[in-house]
């Protein structure tokens, strides 16, 4: 089951921001002030917390990255099924099907704050590819097809265009943006994701 629970919450339970709110809100705002406190009535204790296990660490970092990409465990079990049975780093196969989702590239390349913002939009019939209407979030994009709204009033949404206004987004190397529209250029890379996520214990946990 996809998460639905209190945003910052997850993100201070991590210890970081996820990327789950927008950018500049007064939500992020509040959720930087509190980044350092674990959520719960003791959350601001004094009582030194247990290390960890392995185990415990592993099962984190999966969460994690569930959470940054908004998708069920079910998904990323299957993802990693897919990436482990590709020769090579299966971090890497397995960052490059999460980087290809529809949603997720729409985020990526500047057209909406969230990635939780991008599936609701793609899930009403707002994105094409190709000039194909898809209402799949989890649509994975091949070689350059191009991503792209499916109709002009939908930049015209209120947080849309005020997000697109205030912004400075950085396009990762392997998209091409224009506008309000990008195209997948090359295979995604893990950097990003590597910024975030401990991919090592990722894979350690399904491998067990």
């Amino acid at each position: 089951m996809r998460y639905t629970g209190p945003k910052n919450r997850v993100s201070r339970r991590e210890g970081m921001d996820l990327g789950l709110k927008t950018t500049g809100s007064k939500a992020q705002a509040n959720l930087l002030k509190k980044i350092n406190i674990k959520p719960g009535q003791h959350g601001v204790g004094t009582r030194r917390r247990r290390k960890s296990s392995e185990a415990a660490s592993q099962l984190r970092e999966k969460q994690k990255l569930r959470y940054l990409f908004g998708i069920t465990e079910k998904q990323l079990k299957n993802y990693f099924t897919v990436a482990s049975r590709k020769k090579g780093n299966t971090a890497i196969h397995l960052c490059e099907i999460l980087e290809r989702r529809l949603d997720n590239v729409v985020y990526r390349l500047g057209m909406t704050p969230t990635r939780a913002a991008a599936r609701q939009l793609v899930s009403h019939g707002h994105v094409s590819v190709n000039k194909k209407k898809t209402n799949v979030a989890s649509y994975l994009l091949s070689d350059r097809e191009t991503v792209s709204f499916e109709k002009d009033k939908t930049k015209k949404i209120p947080y849309i265009q005020g997000f697109k206004e205030q912004s400075d987004i950085i396009v990762p190397q392997w998209l091409e943006a224009k506008d309000f529209s990008g195209q997948l250029i090359q295979k995604p890379d893990h950097s990003l994701i590597e910024q975030q996520v401990n991919l090592r214990l990722v894979i350690e946990f399904y491998s067990r």
